[in-house]
């Protein structure tokens, strides 16, 4: 007699509805893998995990009592970040109970920064992954699935290709390469937190074709072209996840070869040319020495895994295209015959943990690029899910066949797609359309949030200025019926209802001056406006404020003359109270996110572009890091500690300490001042109107990632 268990590996289950996941019980340890103290859970280095909504969890860190294991917003808790949401620690043993619509989050240790990795929470449980039961209810027998696939992530700061990449898709890190079409060999440095992309330090020698291998904060950078086609150097650069150290040279220049390694301390470089070369170097963290030379000389080809456990695959043997359909396995001191790919290929992507485990994507083959990814099991490649965007020249990989990164590369030389396989459907942040506005404006001023927007008169493309409020409801705009003309010269249209500062929600706003000569205050409570309190001086526009109606803040702007005024106030509600700090350098057309006293300002304008960014904490300004694209009439929602950033075609998120790129907008507008400034975080914001370069009525909606469970129907009973 055969069971459904001897089947299917798991009993068959009759429940009421879908299963609900059981308490679980995680063994925490720390050890060094070669880069420093890590955290590694039931075993496992760093892993990502995936917390059920509704699940308990238990995180035993008894045997790494020096390391108190927390949970964070933010990798390691950058911004005091601390998410205690249904946490609690008792005798080494910190409990989280996951609560409905929990964010994705991170783990850390209190003491010591990069142990952590990242913590999903998905609404439901990983643990039935495989496991089939029969739900009573909808009368169908059900399952979880896991799968692999790409997703569209936030874009790199820079253009490049064939760079080289190291670390995870929570830690990764991009540097060097070049941007066509000319040579342009760039030094740069981006690293990846799994949402978006911030600069680190530049590469001492700007290169391109090199090789790249380690993590995030303990990189390696080797070799590479540096100038004339021809050329190449072993100079070796490590990196400490914030500069780049020049390090003991290879033995042999090289370009155009592979490499592989997971840490600083312990990787490989071999092939490169042209012509084709076989040698090979190993890198122990201070010194270079000779290995096993590959049997087969290449080069555009690439590698993944360990010093003692690698694969070197691909690339090209001559000239022409690529040739080289081989793989080869190395061991510590040879390299052995594995198997082929199924596509030839050059310029591709790699990553992988070891000889067994790895996988190849992108690249080129004698039609042109392609999008193709092949999984390896240390015996074969099998076809696996493809790129979404066919790609060679990638800079990226990681150290992980199940989690992984490919960014840049030609001809998109700033796109990045992120690989998981999961039990989990993982949809990336992104824009989308919303309802158009009645008609194009810019130079608008927004208050509210996604669902509950208001945009609050402007400008024409007429060059007329109108006075119209309109209200959104996540869905469409219509119009208030509540123009603000009256506040503003009384006549239609107003003498200068634009470059408006404004706060609050759709029915408790507040709007501040406008145009280039009022001082006016105007409060919204859904239906009309009224007179607010006066501002302390005499005129102001272009100014910047977050907050709510009862409690807002004012910051610099354009003031009486000369220009700009330092002014910062704050509103109770009825009346506007000077700050005996002033903002410096003063200045207009910034933005701003946070409450009146928690704030983010970045960008704008004086004599030049702003490029810094500064925090006030209700009594004092301090200069915090900068966006990596400063902009004028951008638009911030959010708060201090999870802002967005919305200007241009690009989008920033801010998480209390670091600026990172994120999803871009369809419209590439300018003016980007009519949006949402209360939403609760930097996962959610709309835009609307702006100039692109015309003046639009296009609305969009910004939604951060989310992740759900991939419960599949079988059959029907």
């Amino acid at each position: 007699m055969t069971t459904y268990k001897e089947i299917f590996g798991k009993p068959i289950k009759v429940l009421t509805g879908d299963p609900a996941p059981t308490p679980i019980t995680y063994t925490v340890t720390v050890a060094n893998p070669g880069s420093g103290n890590v955290y590694y859970i039931d075993g496992v280095q760093t892993p990502t995990l995936e917390l059920y909504e509704g699940n308990t969890y238990n995180f035993d860190y008894s045997a790494a009592t020096g390391h108190p294991f927390r949970f964070a917003t933010a990798a390691d808790a950058a911004g005091s970040t601390e998410y205690t949401t249904g946490v609690s620690v008792d005798s080494n043993i910190t409990t989280i109970v996951v609560a409905s619509g929990a964010p994705n989050l991170f783990y850390y240790c209190t003491n010591h920064s990069g142990m952590g990795g990242r913590a999903l929470t998905p609404a439901g449980p990983d643990e039935y992954t495989g496991q089939i039961w029969y739900n009573e209810t909808t009368g169908k027998f059900r399952s979880v699935l896991a799968s692999g696939a790409w997703a569209s992530a936030a874009t790199t700061i820079n253009l490049s290709k064939s760079g080289a990449g190291a670390g995870t898709t929570t830690a990764g890190l991009v540097f060097g390469g070049r941007n066509p079409p000319g040579p342009a060999f760039v030094s740069t440095t981006e690293e990846y937190n799994g949402s978006g992309w911030t600069a680190g330090g530049a590469l001492n020698t700007a290169r391109s074709y090199l090789a790249g291998f380690g993590t995030q904060t303990g990189g390696v950078a080797a070799g590479g072209r540096i100038n004339a086609p021809g050329s190449s150097t072993n100079a070796t650069e490590e990196y400490n996840g914030t500069a780049w150290t020049t390090v003991n040279n290879m033995g042999t220049g090289r370009r155009v070869g592979g490499s592989a390694g997971i840490v600083q301390t312990a990787g490989l470089a071999f092939g490169g040319g042209p012509p084709a070369v076989t040698s090979n170097e190993e890198y122990d963290g201070t010194n270079w020495t000779a290995g096993g030379a590959l049997s087969t000389g290449r080069y555009y080809l690439a590698g993944f895994g360990t010093l003692t456990s690698a694969v070197a695959t691909g690339g090209n043997t001559g000239p022409g295209p690529a040739s080289g359909g081989v793989t080869e396995e190395y061991n510590g001191s040879s390299w052995t015959a594995g198997g082929a790919p199924n596509s030839a290929r050059s310029e591709f992507g790699a990553a992988g943990s070891s000889a067994t485990a790895g996988m190849i994507f992108g690249g080129q083959t004698a039609p042109g690029d392609v999008a193709l990814m092949e999984e390896y099991n240390g015996t074969s490649f099998s076809e696996g899910a493809d790129l979404a965007t066919a790609r060679a020249g990638i800079n990226g990989g990681g150290n992980s066949v199940t989690s992984t990164f490919a960014a840049q590369g030609n001809p998109t030389l700033n796109l990045t797609e992120e690989y998981n396989f999961t039990a989990n459907t993982i949809t990336a942040a992104a824009w989308s359309s919303g309802g158009a506005l009645p008609q194009g404006v810019s130079y608008n001023s927004g208050a509210g949030t996604q669902t509950a927007a208001l945009s609050i008169a402007g400008q024409q493309p007429s060059t007329s200025i109108i006075s119209n409020v309109y209200e959104y409801n996540g869905s469409s705009w219509a119009d208030s019926g509540s123009p603000v003309n009256a506040f503003y010269g009384g006549a239609t249209p107003p003498q200068s209802a634009q470059y408006m500062a404004a706060a609050g929600t759709q029915t408790a706003a507040i709007i501040l001056g406008g145009g280039e000569a009022t001082n006016v205050t105007v409060e919204y409570n859904g239906s009309s406006w009224t007179a607010g309190g006066t501002y302390p001086i005499s005129q102001v526009a272009q100014s910047t404020m977050n907050g709510i109606q009862t409690a807002a803040i004012n910051i610099s702007g354009s003031g009486p003359p000369p220009g700009y005024t330092p002014v910062v106030a704050n509103y109770n509600g009825s009346s506007w109270t000077a700050s005996p700090v002033a903002f410096s350098p003063a200045a207009r057309r910034m933005s701003s996110a946070g409450t009146y006293n928690a704030t983010i300002v970045s960008g704008g304008s004086n004599t030049g572009t702003l490029t810094s960014a500064q925090e006030w904490d209700g009594s004092s300004w301090t200069t915090v890091g900068a966006p990596n694209a400063p902009k004028t009439d951008a638009k911030s929602t959010g708060i201090q500690t999870a802002a967005l950033k919305m200007h241009g075609g690009g989008t920033e998120s801010y998480d209390g300490s670091s600026w990172a790129t994120a999803a871009s907008m369809a419209n590439n507008r300018s003016w980007c001042t009519g949006g949402s400034s209360n939403d609760a975080s930097n996962t959610s914001a709309v835009v609307f109107g702006g100039s692109t370069p015309s003046f639009t009525s296009a609305t969009e909606e910004f939604n951060g990632e989310t992740t759900s469970l991939n419960k599949v129907n079988i059959s029907s009973s």
